[in-house]
Formats: structure tokens, sequence, C-alpha cells
């Protein structure tokens, strides 16, 4: 895009008073978050049964110790799918038991998405785990038009944030999968996490549509979404929970902030949702919090037949096992009519 091509900022600039007025003073929770959010969804899954999980490619120790960890917390059963020499002598190396687990041997890591997606359509397994390979590898075969996990929903991706400076848990969408979605897309983005949040028990998710503004603006088309989303939620087009927007970050996420701006909105300072305008925006929020304010991220893909969870190198061994968790609550709760909404 060129510099022609830019929109005017001047709303942008008139409208943003002093960050420094307006910034909540939630730093100083950061250094006694506990994490508490994590543990009850881990507990919320002993009553369920465990989820068969094919675990794509799961050649080094994070990965393939992130599976066996939800496994031995009765989370998921997995189903170990790669080279299988690559797969032992990994857990040699880091002295983890495999005998317990099924392997299935494939030579690589193209192969073990393929296997993956045929055991989830031959429905010998119920959810997907990426493991030591490229993410579009393992999207590629999942999203093939033949053969693939597709449904009519458009595939996105969530991160259930456990940030110790807020109070309940955080979903933030799409900071993965959708680069710029349109219109459309972003209400199938901003559908899937409310249905994910509705299988985890929130049950009216409060859902905040981010831009830099909190005002309307042909200017910033981010704007113009937000408002059109919000407009389709009150038509029925979107459906179980409660949308606000544009909203900016800081009004979306404080209070204090929401009353500066004469903002009156229930959800402007309390919101289990945010959704992000494009994918740059969302990955920036989203590694922000991770690595500067010691949130641990969960993710989740949804929108294909089954959960996908789509973990990172940099994971802990908590928010492996929290996707798990996630990704089983949410299967589970696909069969329980009041848990998700229709799909549209």
């Amino acid at each position: 895009m060129t510099m022609n091509d830019r929109p005017d900022l001047d709303p942008l600039l008139a409208a943003q008073a002093p960050l420094a007025a307006q910034a909540p003073l939630a730093a100083q929770a950061l250094a006694s978050g506990s994490h508490a959010h994590y543990e009850a969804l881990m507990r919320a899954c002993r009553s369920l049964p465990p989820l068969r999980t094919a675990i794509v490619h799961p050649c080094d120790e994070n990965s393939l110790g992130g599976a066996l960890s939800a496994a031995a917390e009765g989370i998921i059963v997995p189903i170990l799918i790669g080279p299988a020499r690559r797969i032992a002598a990994v857990a040699q190396a880091s002295k983890l038991d495999l005998r317990a687990c099924e392997v299935l041997d494939v030579p690589h890591s193209h192969a073990a998405a393929d296997k993956a997606v045929e055991i989830v359509r031959a429905a010998r397994a119920e959810a997907i785990m990426k493991g030591s390979l490229h993410t579009d590898e393992l999207m590629s075969a999942a999203l093939r038009k033949e053969n693939g996990l597709r449904t009519g929903r458009r595939v996105s991706h969530v991160f259930i944030l456990d940030v110790p400076s807020y109070p309940k848990p955080l979903f933030l969408t799409d900071a993965v999968v959708n680069i710029a979605p349109d219109l459309e897309q972003k209400a199938d983005i901003v559908q899937n996490a409310i249905d994910l949040a509705r299988s985890l028990n929130v049950a009216c998710p409060k859902v905040a549509i981010l831009s830099a503004v909190e005002t309307v603006s042909s200017k910033i088309p981010s704007t113009i979404d937000a408002a059109a989303l919000c407009k389709m939620a009150d038509r029925g087009q979107i459906v179980g929970g409660l949308l606000d927007g544009p909203l900016a970050l800081d009004n979306a996420i404080s209070r204090d902030a929401a009353q500066i701006k004469h903002i009156d909105s229930p959800v402007a300072g309390d919101p289990d949702v945010l959704v992000v305008p494009n994918m740059e925006a969302g990955n920036l929020l989203a590694k922000e919090l991770i690595f500067m304010s010691g949130s641990d991220a969960a993710g989740i893909v949804l929108g294909a037949s089954v959960p996908i969870m789509l973990t990172s190198r940099a994971d802990s061994i908590r928010a492996r096992t929290a996707s798990c968790a996630v990704a089983c609550l949410y299967a589970r709760s696909r069969s329980t009519p009041r848990a998700l909404a229709t799909d549209r």
C-alpha cells in the first residue's frame, strides 16, 4: 500500500486522549498471578472421557512432553503420528514413557498431517494437536477441499489467555489464521469465539470488537465492520453473545478508560472476548500479553469438523495441557444443544 492509499489518520489522532491518563494500574498485579484459570479448566475435564487426539509429528521434547502431560492428566488419549524411530529417540532422550501410547509410523511431517486427517475422518480421533511441523503443513491437509475437515463455518483461531492482571480467562481472536478477514469472515470468527466461550461455561460472552478508536469513521474500515457486526447480532445473524464495538483496547479492557470517554456499555471494561481487526494486530497483542505480562496462552482452531490445537515451540507444558483441556471441553459440549449456537 502506498502513502496515497493510506486512510487519513486525523480521526485517530483527534480521538486519542493522553494514554498515560487512561492506563489502568494493572501492572502491580502481574507478579502475583497464579494462573488459576487454567487449573479450573483442567479440573473441569476430570469428569469427562478423555479426547482421542492425533498428535502430528511429535518429534521434539516440547510437543511430545506436552501430549504426554495432557494424557497423564486424563484429558486426552494421544495417538502419536510420525517417524516411529524419531519419536522413540526423543522419548528416550527426554525420559518419557511411550508404552501406553499408540504410535502410527509414517515417514515425514507431510505424511503425518495426512494421516491425522485420515484417522479423524475414520472417527478414530476426535481432535488434532500440532507437533514439530509447520502450521501451514497441518492446516493445508486439514482444509483440503476434498477429504479434508472443512465445514460450512469459516475456520478461525482463538487464544485463551490466562492474564495475571485480568480476573477471568480472556479469549482473543483471530491472531493466527485469517490475515485480513472481510465482514462475513469476521462474523464467523466472532461466532466461533462465542461458541467456544459458551462451551467453557461463559453463559453470555461479552465480545469487544476492537479498532484503533471507539467511534465509527469511514476513514478506518475496521470501525465500520465493528458497527456492522453489532447490528448483525441485533438481527440474529450472530447469536449467543453480547457485542459492542468499535472499542479501542483501553476502553475495551478498562472501566476507568471507558468512563473517561463516556462510554456506557456492559461490554467495555469487562469483555470475555477480544476480536481484533486483522492478524497483525492480534498477533502483536497476543505476544505482548505472553512475553511482557507473563500470560499463558492456550490455543485452538475452530470451524473444522474437530478442534485443532496449534501449539507453538515457545508454549509451556501448562499452556499445552490447557489447550488440550479447552479442546476436550469444546468437543464434549458439541453434543449438548445448549452449549453451542446453531451454525448459520
